[in-house]
Order: structure tokens, then sequence, then C-alpha cells
């Protein structure tokens, strides 16, 4: 059984940075593409980004700067977030860029809030 779970959730001030991780299987991460999605309630889960593109736009000024990273090594995914604004509020998951999903993890929550 595939467990996913996401950590590194924070408030942050407008601006600022924050690095949230999601810990797999190694094995997992190295056979099966995957994506970190965002949540927010009464929305679908809003594809965020994957190892070969940003889908908040990097040039999008109205969320910030996001960077896929991954260590296969260690079963462990990252998302660096910079220059956070608050259009980038949600509950942040990781899964299988394609469908079906995995079983989803409980997330991490990242508020952008002065």
């Amino acid at each position: 059984q595939v467990k996913l779970v996401e950590s590194g959730g924070a408030l942050v001030p407008p601006g600022g940075s924050l690095r949230i991780s999601c810990t797999m299987s190694p094995n997992l991460l190295r056979t099966t593409p995957m994506a970190w999605f965002r949540h927010i309630a009464g929305e679908n889960y809003a594809l965020v980004a994957t190892k070969d593109a940003v889908f908040i736009n990097t040039l999008d000024s109205k969320k910030g700067r996001f960077t896929f990273m991954q260590s296969a090594g260690t079963g462990t995914l990252y998302l660096q977030m910079d220059d956070l604004k608050p259009a980038a509020t949600g509950r942040y998951f990781c899964n299988s860029l394609s469908t079906p999903h995995f079983q989803w993890g409980p997330g991490t929550q990242v508020t952008v809030a002065s």
C-alpha cells in the first residue's frame, strides 16, 4: 500500500519562503512520475508542479516562485516556494502525476498572511 506523507507547511508572511516535503518509498519515487497538487475546500486538486514543469506559472506574480525537487535515494519530494503571495494559500499534497492517483496523504497546510 502506497503511503504518502506531506510535511513542512506553515504560516508565512507575504514575500516569505517555505520548503515542504513529501516522503514515500524510494522505489516508488524512482518508478513513478510524481507531482505536487494544491487543494482548496470546494475545489478540485490543482496540479502545481512536476519534475518537468511548474503549473503555478513561475512568472505568475500572484502566487510566488515554485521549484520542484526530489531525492530518489531517500524517497522525498520537495517543493521550494519563494516570494510567496496570499494566493498561494492552500493545502498541498503529493501524488502520482497520472491517474488513477494513489490514496491521498494528509497534506500540509501553507498559509500566506501577514
